[in-house]
Formats: structure tokens, sequence, C-alpha cells
């Protein structure tokens, strides 16, 4: 069931936990670990599931993050149509979250970094999203397809605002991955 919430000022104390906990793990390898998607965006509206990238430099340790990860309770789902990217769901635990290993000249670090930073100083673009995003909850409940698909737009807009490449939006519309 897609559940969409209002903004809730413990999300980033969340992901510093997660952060945390993640760092035995990663800290050799991680570049850095960033809090993304909508929880990271102070009074933004979202599904209360905290969105971690875990940035690393190169292939080879991005291959490194998977054999780790995969033995820490979180799922390895593959990169989702997105190179330089693997995508990792966690079952269970107190803190629900989507985990990325993304390098970082990936086309998706530079997406969760640009919608991030742009909706984090342009409220009322946030505003609007939060309500789209509350509409689509309770129009599609159950079609995640559906939901995501509502968003894209809305999306791409907002990364022609923040002077995202054309070329790389482009790949990410063929993509039409969950995270958009």
């Amino acid at each position: 069931m897609i559940t969409v919430v209002d903004y809730d000022p413990a999300w980033p104390q969340l992901f510093e936990q997660l952060r945390r906990n993640l760092l035995p793990l990663v800290g050799d390898i991680a570049v850095t670990v960033e809090h993304v998607g909508s929880t990271a965006v102070p009074g933004l509206a979202a599904k209360p599931v905290i969105d971690i990238d875990v940035v690393v430099a190169s292939a080879a340790e991005l291959a490194v993050l998977v054999d780790r990860l995969a033995g820490s309770g979180h799922v390895h789902q593959g990169d989702l149509g997105i190179e330089g990217r693997e995508a990792f769901e966690h079952r269970g635990g107190p803190i629900a979250h989507h985990l990325y290993g993304c390098l970082r000249d990936s086309i998706a670090l530079e997406n969760h970094l640009a919608v991030r930073e742009y909706l984090r100083t342009h409220v009322a673009a946030a505003l609007e999203y939060g309500a789209l995003k509350k509409r689509l909850a309770q129009e599609f409940p159950r079609d995640t397809v559906a939901y995501v698909g509502g968003k894209t737009s809305f999306i791409l807009e907002i990364l022609r605002g923040a002077n995202f490449p054309e070329s790389r939006l482009r790949t990410l519309a063929r993509a039409n991955r969950r995270t958009l």
C-alpha cells in the first residue's frame, strides 16, 4: 500500500542512525553516504521510507558494496535500468529504508542530489510535489507503476529547473525507475 504522510522532523535523525549503522560495513569504500529522496527535504510530504545513496568511486568498489550489503539484510534488486547504480531493499528492521549504491559520477546520484537540492531551495515546488504525491497515493494506493508514472513529468520539470542535461533527462524518462 502506498502511503504518503506529512513531513516528520525525525527523518533526518533516522537517516543518521542508518548511516551510523552502515559505516562499519562500507566506511572504507564509501566516498559519502547521502540522505536523498523526499524524506531529505524539510517540509515535504513523503512515503515514510528513508532513501540512502552510498557513493563509491569505482565499479570494483560497487561490486564490493553489493557483496557486503547482501549479508546485512539488504535484498539486492540490480540496477533497475540505471547504469552505475545498484538498488537494495531492506526488509524488517526498525527503520524502513531503501538503499542505493551509486558511482560518484552516475546519473542516479546526479538525479537524486539535483532533485533534493532543488526542492530544498524551492519551497513552492516542494509543497506542490507533496500535494501531487498525496493525491497519487490516494488515487493509486496499490499501483506503484501508476504512482511513479504520475510523478515522472513533475520530476523531469524539477530536473529541467535544476539545469539537468536533456540527454540525461531522456535516459531517466526511458528507465521509468521507481525512485523518480
